[in-house]
């Protein structure tokens, strides 16, 4: 199975911002596991971090021909583009979704993805554990 995992707006900035809520792995150590345990469950892994909309969306409409599933943490555009949600609808594999921190307890509007009705799972509030129980879920 070939993984595509996705990471939006401002998780380049991973261990620098916002700590207390994001922790202080850096998105390097977090692909690094997400590696790691993917290797162990017979799975390949590519990865792509942007922070413009268009980018994310074009690998989506690429991934539709080289990729089995999709493990994405939106960021915040998962409160705000219908733009990725179509494409992931375009996208025929499946769908894990992730937050580090739990969107629910945060401010209101963070409390709704438009992602989230196109995803089979969503996992939100672990961490950076997240994405190994999106790499374990999706190997089982």
């Amino acid at each position: 199975m070939n993984v595509l995992i996705l990471n939006g707006p401002n998780l380049n900035l991973l261990g620098k911002r916002e700590p207390e809520i994001y922790g202080s792995e850096t998105l390097a150590d977090i692909e690094n596991a997400i590696r790691h345990r993917a290797f162990d469950q017979g799975l390949a892994t590519d990865f792509l971090q942007t922070n413009h909309e268009g980018v994310m969306l074009d690998r989506i409409h690429e991934g539709r021909e080289r990729f089995d599933a999709i493990i994405i943490n939106p960021a915040a555009w998962s409160h705000t583009s219908v733009a990725l949600l179509d494409a992931l609808k375009a996208f025929e594999g499946r769908v894990i979704e992730v937050h580090l921190s739990n969107i629910h307890t945060r401010e209101a509007f963070r409390h709704h993805s438009y992602i989230s009705s196109r995803a089979e799972a969503v996992i939100a509030g672990m961490g950076s554990f997240g994405y190994l129980a999106a790499i374990d879920y999706l190997a089982r």
